[in-house]
């Protein structure tokens, strides 16, 4: 099982594994696109958590991609 996170702010948005010294994506253009990417490459290593900074830097928001384990699957109303 491999996290990803996603930071950043409109035009810069970045992709980080997690454990991982250097950003896997950067300057990506939307964070829909840069949701959606992170997701992908998360599916792609196993699956996991995707978590979301916001622009201070906390976890916003995290979403599991299969097969990870949502650790509270009955929560999670926003994907």
């Amino acid at each position: 099982m491999t996290n990803y996170h996603l930071s950043g702010k409109t035009g810069k948005y970045k992709i980080k594994k997690e454990g991982s010294k250097k950003y896997s994506k950067i300057n990506i253009s939307t964070k829909k696109e840069a949701e959606k990417l992170a997701k992908k490459m998360c599916e792609n290593s196993g699956g996991g958590e995707v978590k979301i900074h916001s622009k201070n830097g906390k976890i916003n928001d995290s979403d599991t991609v299969a097969p990870g384990n949502d650790p509270c699957p009955p929560k999670d109303k926003v994907h």
